[in-house]
């Protein structure tokens, strides 16, 4: 039986999704929990490996078991084995030919940026910061020039592994609630580092480093060393992975968040 579970966390702790020697890892914490409700070593494959520092709204992952338990048992039951910063959210059994990464059809990633002379306190390893004021119309028409099917090879990280450069950009929406900016990025999939460098590169438009042009010469020149250095991990969120309504999954929740 495959069982898809959808998971939020605090990235803060960990050394990110996958699985590394040394351990630390959201993929080592969920699969020891699921593994002790199955009674036997079991595997969880994420739709989205998230790096060290970075969080989820909703993550999708999967997992084979040859047990019968009752659906609760993946939630209560796995979260009562889970460490603190991780929940797992729902749980439903789906096809053996669902994979969490690969029937995605799309992902939502939002990143938090708190726009403000002094650096966060409470908010610490929950948001970006800026200190220098930022222009929300800059921003958005430096955006606009990223929209659609192109080679990102401009905001990917140097050790990136994925075969391709090309990703089809559906939306970046930028919106500002007091002094924080909320950007929604939501694409077919992302390079390594793909939403950090995008946002790193809007933030210097928005101070007035760079022309919101700037943004599509970066995207046609395909060269990293033109873009921005990588933003910070803390404000960065999966938010959503979208699949076919076939499978049946639960929308992805907001919880509160902005």
């Amino acid at each position: 039986m495959r069982i898809a579970i959808g998971l939020e966390y605090d990235g803060s702790t960990f050394h990110g999704w996958q699985s590394q020697p040394f351990g630390c890892t959201l993929q080592d914490s969920v699969e020891a929990a699921v593994s002790s409700i199955a009674g036997k070593r079991t595997e969880v494959s994420a739709a989205g490996r998230t790096d060290k520092g970075v969080h989820a709204l909703s993550q999708v992952a999967h997992f084979d078991v040859d047990v019968e338990r009752p659906l609760q048992a993946w939630v209560r039951g796995v979260n009562s084995n889970l460490p603190d910063g991780i929940a797992v959210l729902w749980a439903k059994p789906v096809e053996d030919e669902f994979h969490a990464r690969f029937s995605a059809t799309y992902r939502r990633y939002r990143y938090l940026l708190l726009n403000h002379p002094v650096r966060p306190g409470l908010l610490s390893g929950k948001v970006g910061w800026c200190h220098q004021e930022l222009d929300l119309d800059r921003m958005r028409e430096g955006a606009s020039h990223l929209i659609g099917e192109h080679d990102f090879s401009a905001f990917r990280a140097a050790e990136c592994q994925a075969k391709s450069p090309v990703r089809e950009m559906r939306e970046i929406s930028i919106e500002r609630r007091e002094r924080l900016f909320v950007f929604d990025i939501r694409a077919n999939a992302f390079l390594h580092h793909m939403v950090r460098n995008i946002v790193g590169s809007l933030v210097y438009v928005g101070k007035g480093n760079q022309e919101p042009s700037w943004m599509g010469e970066l995207l046609a020149s395909g060269d990293r060393k033109l873009a921005a250095p990588t933003f910070s991990p803390c404000g960065l969120y999966l938010a959503e992975v979208g699949y076919d309504p076939k499978w049946g999954l639960p929308p992805a929740p907001e919880r509160g968040m902005p």
